[in-house]
């Protein structure tokens, strides 16, 4: 093999909590869509870490299996010729009939593999267990999944159950299959500490080898870990079983998380009390390392490094994954390749990199311990029709198909190496990059919008320059022309404009800021080769339909200002038609003392009734809920209509009212009246709620409302009225 591979995986664990299951691959429609395969096959990837699992194949028993699912899918992986590795349980413990400390697992497993070797006897690589040491620490030493044991004693038979289970399932399988080949998989976050805990640390960086040294038959009373696991009620034949029944992996597969590299500090008035902890010796704090060391955490060359100098194996990097926005997921899968392309260069057996959750993970900010809906997009969202492949797709093609990748925000370092990651005092000298690379343009330096946009680039580390009208008029062509000479920037983001609805009606600085003035920049862009994005309103509608209007709805506005919007949107798709438009609706956010909700909050502390209209249902729309979106949007190379409002049809007095209840208010001092009794000079729909038939992927209004409410900058508003009074 001359280059890395590109693997791929999806999402799969069936994990229980108490009484309830949670199925991702159901969450993200991976179990009823064959035609993903084809979506993942058309990647450039070698192989596809393949779920054939245990619980979901033959929840009632072998005797009952229903193989259909799995036969449809690996047909069509054979004729995209990608190769499969099937993975049996992951993160699970079987049926329901069965447990991880049931020692009925072992040989129900072992059985469970003979019967998908004898049906599919061409496959030939296979996970039996997918890190078993993390999930018998989270289910049998942190109680977080069942069957919630805390103990080292239940530990240790989760881990020897699962280890036990993979070495008989390799030789079933392997009675079929005598090629068949172990790519065993295991988290192996790195752990370090201040120096009074460095043993502590020196004993979890050891640990984490333990799936690895058991299968490889290193275990046996010269081992570091032997003292630990006997005084942990292992016994010498339990131990020794493994030394007697080697199963080396044929690669060993390292699944490198940012929150995996851990740092240990005894100082604990450093940090909030949910870190803290202890090992019945020393109280400490555990937090994630890259949130106080100043130097680098290592990341994924750095596991690769170490496998290879303890191993010698080949390697691969079995899941890259990060829960966050769109730029730094792409920045993480592009230094995982670009890290384990130089480590093979340096002579380790680095044979692939594996772009996981490509459809995106379900309730993993809480390690899968609640139900809150909490979603986190991969290469494609699937909170849509059909999944949408976002830049993380195409990132992934370019990967695979050998091509150098190009989204210009990969010229910028991830959070993780910014300054911003460090929340607590920094050990150690400190090392932070700068932003870099080529920059958005956003225009509107003295509105929220814009304003809000920069603060969201700030955070997200993407370069930016926020310009006025003096720095760009949009309406002018040549100093459109002329910032896109000087600034050089991948992007435009519009966020000029007339706002003022009511003066709209006879001041004709609406219609030429909001008509003229987008209509210009998206022919400055496309001369130029340049993205842009721009944002409408839901009052290009006039109310009647009477439910959520999504973006295939014809407009048809009932102001000056509405049909300013409507023009503008017609003459930008016309000279740019991959410009990105978002309708967007009623902003809301925490640093604007003049939007509607902090009018609310201002004017019920001061005890002050509040008369607003009961018959305009609308979406009001959470400002850094908007930016993120419409960034994600942009950086995914979007374009089109799209409608980005937080989900909820509300007329202003129920929003009124939510705000009051989300701030310890009286709602009783909101007064809904009809809206003429507010002598309004400008038409307004009954109805503009928006709704969306491309992807709903902002949150829920309710959710919005509270973290507006609880957000610091609200807070500080709040104790500055109190002060006031």
């Amino acid at each position: 093999m001359d280059n890395l591979e590109l693997w791929v995986g999806i999402e799969p664990t069936v994990s229980r909590v108490r009484t309830e299951s949670l199925d991702q691959l159901s969450l993200s429609g991976f179990d009823r869509r064959p035609e993903d395969i084809d979506r993942l096959a058309a990647l450039g990837v070698s192989a596809l870490r393949f779920p054939l699992l245990w619980e979901r194949t033959a929840p009632q028993g072998l005797a009952q299996a229903d193989w259909r699912w799995a036969d449809e899918r690996l047909a069509r992986l054979a004729g995209h010729g990608v190769r499969p590795i099937v993975g049996l349980v992951h993160h699970g413990g079987g049926p329901r009939h069965t447990h991880l400390l049931d020692p009925g697992f072992v040989d129900g497993l072992r059985a469970y593999a003979r019967a998908v070797a004898e049906r599919y006897p061409d496959v030939s690589d296979y996970t039996p267990v997918n890190e078993p040491l993390t999930t018998a620490r989270f289910s049998a030493l942190y109680g977080h999944w069942y069957p919630h044991a805390r103990d080292e004693r239940s530990f240790w038979q989760a881990l020897m159950h699962q280890l036990r289970a993979t070495v008989l399932a390799m030789e079933e399988i392997r009675r079929v299959n005598p090629e068949a080949r172990l790519i065993q998989t295991e988290d192996l976050g790195h752990i370090s500490s201040t120096p009074r805990l460095r043993g502590q640390a020196d004993f979890e960086n050891e640990r984490r080898w333990l799936s690895f040294d058991l299968l490889l038959g290193r275990v046996d009373e010269a081992h570091p870990m032997w003292d630990h696991l006997r005084w942990a009620g292992a016994s010498e034949r339990e131990v020794l079983w493994f030394a007697e029944h080697p199963c080396p992996p044929d690669v060993l597969g390292l699944n490198v998380y940012v929150t995996s590299e851990r740092f240990l500090d005894e100082r604990l008035h450093h940090y909030p009390s949910h870190t803290h902890g202890s090992n019945g010796r020393e109280r400490y704090a555990d937090v994630e390392a890259v949130r106080v060391r100043g130097e680098s955490i290592g990341g994924v060359g750095g596991r690769l490094r170490e496998a290879h100098a303890r191993y010698g194996l080949p390697l691969a990097i079995t899941e890259v994954h990060l829960g966050c926005t769109r730029e730094e997921q792409l920045r993480w899968l592009h230094a995982a390749w670009q890290e384990a392309g130089q480590v093979r260069r340096e002579g380790a057996d680095v044979r692939a990199v594996t772009a996981w959750a490509a459809l995106g993970a379900f309730e993993w900010n809480s390690l899968l311990t609640r139900r809150s809906g909490h979603y986190e997009s991969g290469l494609w969202d699937v909170r849509a029709p059909q999944p949408r492949p976002t830049a993380l797709a195409q990132l992934a093609r370019e990967l695979g198909h050998g091509q150098p990748a190009s989204h210009p925000v990969l010229a910028g370092p991830g959070w993780w190496r910014r300054g911003e990651r460090l929340l607590f005092p920094a050990v150690g000298p400190v090392r932070a990059e700068r932003p870099a690379g080529r920059p958005l343009l956003i225009t509107g330096a003295t509105g929220t919008l814009g304003r809000a946009l920069a603060r969201a680039c700030e955070g997200r580390g993407l370069p930016y320059h926020l310009l006025s009208r003096q720095d760009l008029d949009i309406t002018d062509p040549r100093s459109a022309g002329a910032a896109l000479e000087t600034y050089h920037p991948w992007a435009i983001i519009n966020a000029a404009g007339y706002v003022r609805v009511d003066d709209a009606e006879h001041d004709p600085r609406n219609e030429r800021e909001n008509a003229a003035g987008p209509r210009v920049l998206a022919q400055a862009c496309a001369g130029q080769g340049v993205r842009l994005l721009t944002f409408s309103s839901d009052l290009v509608f006039d109310g009647r339909k009477g439910a959520p209007y999504v973006e295939s709805d014809t407009p048809h506005p009932l102001n000056a200002y509405g049909r300013s919007k409507r023009a503008a949107e017609t003459g930008v798709l016309e000279a740019l038609p991959d410009a990105l438009v978002v309708r967007t609706s009623a902003f809301f956010g925490p640093w604007d003392p003049y939007n509607f909700a902090a009018y609310v909050q201002r004017e019920l502390r001061a005890g002050q009734p509040v008369r607003v209209a009961d018959d305009q249902v609308v979406s009001p729309t959470f400002v850094p809920d908007l930016t993120h979106t419409a960034l994600d949007l942009l950086i995914d190379g979007e374009g089109g209509l799209w409608h980005l409002a937080n989900a909820g049809a509300v007329s202003w007095a129920e929003f009124a009212r939510m705000v009051a209840g989300a701030t310890g208010l009286d709602p009783e001092l909101v007064e809904g009246v009809p809206t003429v009794a507010l002598g309004l000079p400008a038409a307004r729909p009954t109805f503009s709620a928006l709704g969306s038939e491309r992807g709903w992927i902002m949150p829920d209004l309710a959710d919005a409302v509270q973290r507006w409410a609880t957000h610091p900058a609200v807070q500080e508003q709040a104790q500055e009225l109190l002060a006031s009074d």
